[in-house]
């Protein structure tokens, strides 16, 4: 009976790793470049910001010089329970500086949803809202390339969002190669695919009739996987831009970027128990593949949480037990299938780098750490999964200020 469990779940796993390694496939050819319009929608660019006065300032400059016309643009920075000299920094750059004291309701989502309400009262309306975070870097053409994909009838847009310090530490490598994977493995493949794309937390586009018809709602300790299951939910499939470059900033220790990833494990918790059967019903009852796929996203918190107990419990059968008693899948395969196996999740990071053209020779030192970052996912999620219902909001905190210019030159 448990070896019919466990070979069943293994099954299970080896054909949801299948499918995202052949999803992943049609994100290694990008398509050519879609229709461009005039500049002609106005936005509304949202700053979600927590006592951020060390790299505001960088940001503000930044949006200062967009490729798109001034007087279609305004920029708005959520000054969230802020302690230091954020706002002041805002205002001496000419932006507005929209002060919010909650103790109680704390969080980016809390933030953005008080934001909106507020954007709404005031006498101009915006086509759209965008928004970043205020450590990020915008490309000059985002608001442009914005632009185009509403002007083509999208609702919901995501960006592409890079890294902009990765050689600064073995983490930020690390976060650099998961996000240069993404970006080309999932995301494109999905939008090549024209399946929905999943939100980021920054860099993301909302047309303003769409946020007005259905709300924000989404407060979780993972907002935009909350909103992105929302709208998949209504039939609403948002889209990937891959043009649309903005440059975030990662942790630059270990500790720091654990704290980061058990604060969206707990909040993916949250929303796959939200929201992964209602959508799994609807892509059965509807025989719609795009919802499927956003159910299987939604589960991948507990996809983590099951290999790991997977193969820890194999692990210690085989090394603690003398002779293995548990049946194991790959024990019914010939031995090689396994390196196969490894060498195939071996080869999709290495060739998504390949793809996006890295250039950073420290990346490729710190290649050989990748793996402890990947393996760290594994007691992250556990812990979460017992800590999923702190809904406490953690602050990461961003020190690093790095100019478009020096992240461009880089990048050669």
């Amino acid at each position: 009976m448990i070896d019919t469990i466990l070979v069943s779940l293994q099954i299970v796993l080896a054909v949801v790793g299948l499918y995202q390694f052949g999803l992943s496939l049609f994100g290694m050819y990008k398509k050519k470049r879609k229709e461009t319009f005039a500049p002609n929608k106005s936005f509304a660019v949202l700053v979600a910001a927590h006592n951020e006065e060390q790299v505001v300032g960088a940001l503000m400059e930044n949006l200062k010089h967009l490729n798109y016309p001034k007087e279609l643009y305004d920029v708005f920075v959520i000054c969230d329970n802020c302690t230091d000299g954020t706002a002041a920094i805002v205002r001496s750059h000419g932006m507005n500086a929209c002060v919010r004291t909650n103790q109680n309701l704390r969080g980016k989502g809390y933030a953005i949803e008080w934001m909106l309400k507020e954007l709404w009262k005031m006498p101009r309306q915006y086509d759209a809202v965008v928004m970043f975070d205020a450590d990020n870097l915008a490309h000059p053409d985002f608001l442009s390339e914005m632009n185009n994909d509403l002007c083509s009838g999208a609702r919901v847009i995501q960006g592409y969002i890079d890294t902009k310090n990765p050689e600064d530490s073995w983490i930020t490598a690390s976060y650099g190669i998961s996000y240069w994977y993404c970006n080309r493995l999932w995301q494109l493949s999905r939008h090549n695919l024209k399946m929905a794309n999943f939100l980021g937390g920054t860099g993301m586009c909302f047309e303003t009739e769409l946020l007005k018809e259905i709300g924000w709602g989404a407060t979780s300790l993972v907002e935009d996987l909350e909103f992105t299951m929302r709208c998949v939910e209504r039939g609403i499939y948002p889209v990937f831009n891959y043009d649309a470059k903005l440059f975030d900033e990662k942790p630059l220790t270990f500790k720091a970027s654990a704290r980061q990833r058990l604060r969206w494990m707990q909040g993916h918790f949250t929303v796959a128990r939200r929201y992964f059967f209602p959508l799994l019903w609807k892509s059965i009852k509807e025989r719609n593949l795009v919802k499927l796929d956003m159910a299987l996203y939604g589960a991948n918190v507990y996809i983590v949480l099951l290999t790991f107990l997977m193969t820890a419990v194999v692990w210690v059968d085989q090394s603690f037990m003398g002779e293995p008693h548990l049946a194991n899948l790959y024990g019914y395969f010939p031995f090689w299938v396994s390196f196969v196996a490894i060498a195939a999740n071996v080869f999709i990071f290495l060739a998504a780098m390949a793809l996006e053209k890295v250039t950073y020779k420290k990346v490729y030192a710190y290649l050989v750490l990748f793996p402890i970052y990947l393996l760290s996912w594994w007691p992250i999620t556990f812990y979460a999964f017992f800590t999923q219902n702190n809904k406490q909001w953690s602050h990461t905190k961003h020190t690093r200020v790095v100019r478009l210019e020096e992240v461009q030159s880089k990048q050669g």
